[in-house]
């Protein structure tokens, strides 16, 4: 997915506050669930076209990050096709049928992991790793009373979205240098190209750890000692357009509770 993938813009989306747009995009995600009929997901489907219209980000791009579920999307689709034999029979082979009430459940669950997906990549593509990091702290400060380590939390997590493109880049790398002496990943059915993957994973952890222990190096260089004492050059502060994510959520998991609860 697109996490750590950020796609840098002046949108309305990207000035978003990133506490409220992760609140949004996580509220969002369960509000789907409420959907149970087509009317339901529609309203969803028009929020989120309002959100990938307001974020300004290229509709390829948004579908090129989709590629790596689409698998997952069409299992998910197919099991519902296959094993839901309710309503008419469409088609029939054997003992497989495809039914009326099948074709529907499997358009819905196909319709709302699509929902689910693009609103994740929407997130990451619209929140630099930085912000998402203040924004998950910023969420999570008010429960250090309880114990919380919120900023070790949003430290970690800020170290791990930014290491994702570089572990990407650092595997192709090693992918190319293999090929170049005569490895083949391309041919083969699926289980021979995993098993021709397994010696890029070596000096692919190696690169990993030696890129840990150079980010600790230079942090300690840098007197770095956690939260204490640590002050910020951009201070967050909700506005407008926050509010009316907020606004236009709200109304959409009320008209979704409406729906469900109307017979």
């Amino acid at each position: 997915m697109a996490l750590g993938q950020y796609h840098k813009a002046d949108s309305p989306l990207h000035r978003m506050d990133p506490r409220f747009k992760i609140l949004v995009a996580v509220v969002y995600m369960l509000v789907i669930f409420l959907a149970r009929e087509l009317v339901g997901l529609s309203l969803a489907l028009v929020f989120l076209a309002g959100a990938v219209a307001a974020s300004g980000i290229p509709l390829g791009l948004l579908a090129r990050s989709l590629r790596p579920v689409i698998a997952f999307v069409v299992f998910t689709f197919m099991v519902n096709l296959v094993f839901i034999t309710s309503g008419e029979t469409i088609f029939a082979l054997g003992r497989v049928a495809i039914t009326s009430g099948g074709l529907s459940a499997a358009a819905f669950m196909t319709t709302r992991l699509f929902t689910l997906f693009v609103s994740t990549a929407l997130l990451g593509f619209t929140t630099s790793p930085v912000d998402l990091a203040d924004g998950m702290e910023g969420l999570l400060t008010p429960l250090e009373r309880f114990g919380v380590p919120a900023h070790e939390i949003s430290m970690m997590m800020s170290i791990a979205l930014r290491f994702i493109p570089i572990l990407v880049a650092e595997k192709d790398r090693i992918v190319r240098a293999q090929t170049a002496r005569g490895a083949d990943f391309e041919s083969g059915n699926p289980l021979t190209r995993m098993r021709a993957i397994i010696p890029v994973l070596t000096p692919l952890f190696l690169s990993a750890f030696r890129h840990a222990e150079d980010l600790a190096t230079a942090m300690e260089s840098r007197c770095y000692h956690g939260k204490e004492g640590r002050t910020r050059v951009k201070t967050l502060q909700p506005a407008w357009r926050d509010w009316a994510a907020v606004a236009a959520l709200t109304v959409l998991t009320c008209a979704l509770v409406v729906l469900r609860t109307v017979p």
